[in-house]
């Protein structure tokens, strides 16, 4: 058409230039046979179709937004993020339109680190303020949900006559109706769950803050692995509380802690296993490795499941940014400490000598004086074994007056002799003893042995008043009184 025109208007002005090129002069005009067309074909230009230009509404979301003075900040969004000819186009969208004020309750430079990225965050907060299609208010109050341009769904709820969003946003103008699509306006920014998830604390802050786990904590400390545990893991702990600790036999955390690089370091990493290991899959195991090397036995027992046979868990997935704590009620000890720690506590509890319990004791002073002065106590502290037939104080202090300074007068005589009758080769206990009928004594000579209405009887007089004194060099069944070997 515009070339039709064009062909048109240019036929006109040249018949007028030419009407206009002749003389002042004006000459009746004679008549003359007009010229006849010749065989030249003429040609008459096509029409061609003009550009189709997309009609935009003439009152968009984005012309109402920017005329109203309120969205500022949203437009100047908008438009960073080019999404500008999006909400003008024909939709129809719905808006949950946060105001400027809205977004100036955001932390500070949150606004400035949206728009520096246009293209990511900021187009991911400004599409979950859009629904496709147009919905009103009324159908908006009817709704748990709507799932936005950006494919997250914004929570919706009544409270109080309000309508809430995320239970964070309130709608506080509804129904604002566009060319294309409905605006609803809100007093906060709604920002997507996937960029507001919680952070957890990590697994070291959580024991710090919970209380529990104080001695843990100063173990973790002292064995430099708090920083292991607040890093980016994931890791499986299993915590045991400061009761826990405390259980443990006196003297032990002390001692843990005084080599923290040694067997505290290989206790503390006994309790973590790699990678997060929530409860419904630790129940289906038999067993764990651990990061100190050996593995934790896991067996359940109705609805208890259990460490090692012994430790029993008593709380479990405490979720955790590195990972996921389960608390236990005793301490875990790796077996090859275990059986180090076996080993040294049956050292430390080891009994002493003959010599060293009868010291202990306090009831054998005489026997020790004349053990002492006929130089055998070497032999009663020495390997053994021995069984002493021990007669206390009270036994001695019996004897006829004098019968002592006499003895300790005569050591390696008379009072070799008694005493050497008091000792029998070997460690023979008082089941053994009430089989005996006699005893042969370092001294050669024999000790006989009754059994009389449930007492042991040595030389029918002589009572055994307590049985089995285990030392580590022999037994110590003590006596009442003091055996005097035949002929003196």
């Amino acid at each position: 058409m515009k070339r039709i025109t064009f062909f048109t208007l240019f036929l006109v002005f040249t018949l007028f230039l030419t009407a206009c090129g002749g003389t002042a002069t004006t000459e009746t005009p004679t008549a003359t046979t007009p010229p006849q067309p010749t065989a030249t074909a003429v040609v008459v230009p096509t029409e061609e179709p003009e550009p189709e230009v997309e009609e935009m509404p003439a009152n968009s979301i984005v012309d109402i937004a920017v005329a109203d003075g309120r969205f500022t900040t949203l437009v100047t969004a908008v438009t960073a993020a080019g999404l500008a000819e999006t909400l003008a186009g024909e939709g129809p969208f719905t808006v949950f339109t946060p105001t400027d004020d809205a977004f100036a309750a955001l932390p500070e430079g949150t606004v400035e680190a949206l728009l520096a990225d246009p293209q990511g965050a900021l187009t991911d907060v400004l599409l979950y303020h859009v629904v496709s299609g147009a919905v009103a208010a009324e159908a908006v109050v009817g709704l748990d949900s709507a799932t936005t341009l950006g494919g997250e769904d914004v929570a919706i709820a009544v409270q109080d006559g309000n309508v809430r969003l995320n239970e964070s946003a309130t709608v506080i103008i509804t129904d604002i109706v566009a060319d294309n699509g409905i605006i609803h306006v809100i007093d906060a920014v709604l920002l997507p769950p996937s960029m507001v998830a919680e952070e957890k604390p990590s697994i070291a802050e959580i024991a710090v803050e919970n209380g529990n786990f104080t001695t843990l904590v100063a173990a973790l400390e002292a064995a430099g692995l708090v920083d292991t545990l607040a890093g980016e893991g994931s890791f499986t702990v299993f915590a045991p509380t400061d009761e826990a600790f405390a259980a443990l036999p006196e003297g032990t955390v002390e001692t843990l802690l005084a080599d923290p690089q040694g067997a505290l370091t290989q206790i503390l990493t006994y309790h973590v296993v790699d990678g997060a290991v929530y409860a419904a899959d630790v129940v289906n195991l038999s067993a764990a490795p651990t990061l100190q090397g050996e593995e934790i036995a896991i067996s359940v027992d109705g609805s208890t499941v259990y460490l090692n046979d012994s430790v029993a868990v008593i709380t479990t997935d405490i979720e955790a940014s590195n990972g996921v704590i389960h608390v236990i009620d005793a301490v875990l000890i790796p077996p090859t400490i275990a059986a180090a720690m076996a080993e040294e506590a049956t050292m430390m509890t080891e009994p002493g000598t003959i010599a060293e319990i009868a010291a202990e004791a306090g009831t054998f002073n005489t026997l020790l004086a004349a053990l002492e002065a006929a130089g055998l106590a070497e032999t009663f502290a020495g390997e053994g074994a021995f069984t002493v037939f021990a007669p206390t104080d009270d036994a001695f202090a019996a004897l006829p007056e004098g019968t002592i300074e006499t003895l300790l007068a005569d050591p390696s005589g008379a009072l070799t002799d008694i005493l050497l009758y008091h000792v029998v080769d070997g460690a023979v206990p008082a089941e053994t003893v009430v089989t005996l009928d006699a005893a042969t004594t370092l001294l050669g000579e024999d000790v006989t042995i009754t059994v009389s209405d449930g007492r042991v009887l040595l030389n029918d007089t002589v009572e055994v008043i307590t049985t089995d004194i285990v030392a580590s060099n022999g037994i110590i069944h003590v006596i009442n009184a003091v055996l005097l070997p035949p002929g003196e």
